[in-house]
């Protein structure tokens, strides 16, 4: 997410227009298909692909090698506000654009950003169609049976979109590329109506794995006491994984292992993962599990098996892409407290993933 501290009054205005209502969103896109319609119709929707896990996972590293690839095209930071009409705010904000120096994002991970960088807006448009989803204890999970024929029809033109505004010189063949932590509660669906798609699914080390999730919920709760518009933000865009938002998705039996523990605790966030990576493993015949580590310490070879897992030639470009990654931190600090009972189940799940992409001779 960017930093909304340098949002000026004017952003902060449009901002607020923008997301009055899920309406005015969707009263874009329509008036986007009627004007703009020809560019985009007839570009296949097919084979688009998925880039989801728990945040802190590496799906922003992913994404950002990804996109260096031609023929994917995805959400930019300049596609905010109006994020339903891309091809229209494209358009109509063409003259007012103005380059904006890179920061580093409001994760303060050393990431670097500016409005052209690859970022995860899509949960916008789950949230339009699918409000009852969200409630106040959590996220509930998409299911094979949430079929909305409007929504469906929405987002495969809304992939179009994006392909024909970012591989404009290929767009016939360009591939839709989404990075939404939130679509690990909607794998059974995308898997049933979306059946070219692929997702991936990275997956770090357990125990640093949560204590980077533990500091980033401290690091946005922080965030959203000092500057009230960065909830707003938020919440706007659906981005409810951290801070005074969060609101976690309810994996089967993370309701009963939550009890008694707290979002500021590490052991929290490792029952979390417990949860997560338990349903994901059970959906894992529909998955592209990736080892996050396996990425960083394969470089070259280990981007290379994941291009072929999602069939697109790297170009000659693979040192490139191994390029963006790198070496995720330890927290022992953190680890150090985690419930001996936590630590156990964790780890067992954690090695016979391990296990598995060893004996398919992917990089771990």
């Amino acid at each position: 997410m960017a930093k909304v501290g340098h949002y000026s009054s004017l952003d902060r205005l449009l901002h607020r227009l923008a997301f009055a209502s899920p309406a005015i969103q969707l009263m874009a896109a329509d008036f986007e298909d009627a004007i703009y319609g020809s560019m985009f119709r007839d570009i296949p929707s097919s084979r688009p692909v998925f880039i989801t896990s728990l945040p802190r996972a590496g799906t922003t590293i992913i994404l950002s090698a990804l996109n260096r690839l031609p023929g994917f095209g995805t959400h930019l930071y300049r596609d905010m506000p109006f994020v339903m009409a891309p091809v229209l705010w494209s358009r109509r904000s063409q003259r007012a654009r103005k380059p904006t120096p890179t920061r580093e994002r409001s994760h303060g991970d050393g990431i670097q950003i500016d409005i052209d960088s690859p970022e995860a807006f899509e949960e916008i448009i789950w949230r339009a169609f699918w409000p009852d989803k969200y409630t106040d204890t959590g996220i509930q999970l998409w299911t094979g049976q949430d079929a909305h024929p409007d929504a469906l029809e929405f987002l495969n033109n809304h992939f179009r979109k994006i392909v024909a505004l970012r591989c404009a010189d290929r767009a016939p063949v360009g591939r839709y590329l989404s990075k939404n932590n939130a679509n690990i509660a909607r794998v059974d669906f995308i898997t049933r109506y979306m059946p070219q798609a692929t997702i991936v699914v990275p997956v770090r080390r357990p125990l640093d794995h949560a204590a980077s999730l533990l500091l980033q919920h401290r690091n946005f709760l922080a965030l959203h006491q000092q500057d009230p518009f960065s909830v707003r933000y938020m919440a706007d865009i659906g981005h409810l994984e951290f801070g005074a938002l969060h609101r976690p998705i309810l994996f089967p039996g993370f309701g009963e292992a939550r009890r008694g523990l707290s979002p500021d605790g590490i052991d929290y966030w490792v029952a979390y993962w417990i949860a997560a990576f338990e349903y994901l493993v059970s959906k894992q015949s529909c998955l592209e599990l990736v080892s996050y580590e396996g990425l960083c310490h394969g470089k070259a070879d280990a981007v290379a098996d994941l291009c072929r897992r999602l069939q697109i030639d790297p170009e000659g470009r693979l040192e490139e892409l191994a390029s963006v990654f790198r070496q995720p931190k330890t927290h022992t600090d953190l680890t150090a407290a985690v419930a001996p009972e936590l630590r156990a189940r964790a780890e067992s799940l954690y090695a016979s993933m391990c296990a598995g992409w060893q004996r398919a001779g992917q990089p771990t």
